[in-house]
């Protein structure tokens, strides 16, 4: 019989101390498991998310729920703003890109965003079966909504309304499945994406848009023939109802609007809506130069009714609050994990004076003093090394299980991750254990045959 199985049979024989000291093991490797892999998965989805996107532009209140809402889609909106106002950024010199989205609509939890076919390039995706959008009511969907939900290409589905998925269903407006997404690992993979006008549509301003017209009927009949002149015109007339604090507010906001983009003015008229009155969530936008870091956020929160926010700067200050609480855990942790060190130690020591006689007889039988101290030694590493195992387990089922039921958050860790790092929590517990074990392996080391088997 060797060392390791001898060491098992004394753990057998001693189970109440064994039993815990692996479970206070265990419970200490799960924790420093858990906040571990959460806290590798989240830093890493923050910047993977958020890669691209230089700064978020929606209306007005905290800037991290304007964040968590638009990039993250794991909060509600902090509210909309005019379709009008956040489509002048394009045309700012410090603007590559301005992407609306609109939200407000959810298929069993997956949230619907209207927005245009640049997002599938701002977020590098790729169709893995069917084709992008072409007309309104149709949809692309993420790998994971294809893969939870059971959708393929050329199913119907009904959104609800609200982001949760026991809201009230829109049954007038089915949507059909023109596209797949292959994964990305990223927060479209959970998404259902369509175009603007079926958002708009679902939510009654297609119909709103169509009541104004007939009560303006002539104002419509010289926008069909002069659509240039009547823009200009009526931009005009708002000008003229601004009093003078509000005419030097617009001198500050030129900037924002130094070229002009028509062509975002025909296309919301082609598709048969008016751009006046229409309202979005938000708008992610990317930098054409890195001048603008400094300068456009400051415009737009100074010079507008919107908010600008940064996904780089609110992720660091989300992930240091986060920091706060995980830190506080670790050190909860450590201190489970010495006393299991504890516990090992206090249930070696007092075995050592019941197994004094047994050690003295495996001596006159020929073991050697190293051989005593190595099994001693055995059995501690044995009982916290169990510890560490059983703590990894229980900490990647834990993460499940928080997964399940954290809703969109729960989907940016993941229980099947393994970080390089959880090598290192079986390492401590053979550690904690050798430690816990050398004052009784040295005791067991120095036994004295012929005292002891004289029963002095």
């Amino acid at each position: 019989m060797n060392i390791i199985q001898i060491a098992w049979k004394y753990i057998q024989q001693n189970k109440a101390n064994s039993i815990l000291g692996i479970l206070l093991a265990t419970f200490g490797t799960a924790i420093l498991c858990i906040l571990m892999l959460t806290a590798e998965q989240l830093e890493n989805q923050l910047e993977n998310n958020s890669r691209g996107i230089d700064l978020v532009v929606g209306a007005k209140g905290s800037p991290t729920q304007l964040i968590l809402s638009s990039v993250f889609h794991m909060d509600n909106p902090t509210g909309n703003i005019s379709y009008d106002e956040a489509i002048k950024l394009r045309s700012n010199p410090f603007v590559k890109n301005a992407i609306p989205l609109s939200l407000g609509d959810n298929f069993k939890g997956h949230r619907i965003v209207g927005t245009e076919k640049e997002f599938i390039d701002l977020y590098e995706l790729r169709l893995k079966e069917g084709k992008i959008w072409e007309n309104d009511f149709e949809a692309v969907i993420g790998y994971e909504v294809a893969q939870t939900k059971g959708l393929k290409v050329g199913d119907k589905f009904y959104g609800a309304h609200g982001l949760s998925e026991d809201g009230h269903h829109h049954g007038d407006h089915p949507y059909i499945v023109t596209g797949i997404l292959e994964s990305s690992g990223r927060v479209p993979d959970r998404l259902i994406l369509t175009n603007l006008e079926s958002v708009w549509e679902v939510h009654g301003l297609h119909d709103h848009d169509h009541e104004h017209d007939h009560d303006h009927e002539h104002d419509h009949a010289s926008h069909e023939e002069h659509s240039h002149d009547h823009d200009h015109d009526h931009d005009h007339a708002s000008h003229e109802g601004h009093n003078h604090e509000h005419e030097n507010q617009e001198e500050e906001v030129v900037l924002l609007d130094e070229k002009p983009r028509e062509d975002v003015f025909v296309k919301s008229i082609a598709t048969g809506f008016e751009s006046q009155g229409l309202e979005i969530t938000a708008v992610l936008i990317e930098y054409s130069n890195p001048a603008a870091i400094g300068v456009l956020p400051r415009t737009i929160n100074q010079n507008t009714g919107m908010q600008a926010a940064s996904p780089a700067l609110e992720s660091a200050r989300l992930f240091s609050l986060l920091g706060i609480g995980i830190d506080s855990l670790e050190i909860l942790a450590y201190v489970i994990m010495f006393m299991a060190a504890f516990s090992v130690f206090i249930s070696l020591y007092n075995a050592f004076k019941s197994r004094k006689y047994d050690l003295a007889v495996m001596r006159t039988l020929g073991a050697s003093k190293f051989k005593l101290f190595t099994m001693v030694i055995s059995e501690g590493i044995l009982i916290t090394f169990l510890g560490a195992i059983f703590g990894l387990l229980l900490g990647h089922i834990a993460i499940y299980l928080i997964g399940q039921n954290a809703g969109n958050a729960g989907s940016l860790i993941s229980a099947m991750a393994i970080s390089p790092n959880e090598w290192y929590l079986l390492i401590v517990g053979l550690i904690i254990g050798f430690v816990a074990s050398i004052i009784p392996a040295i005791k067991a080391y120095n036994t004295p045959i012929s005292q002891t088997l004289s029963g002095n």
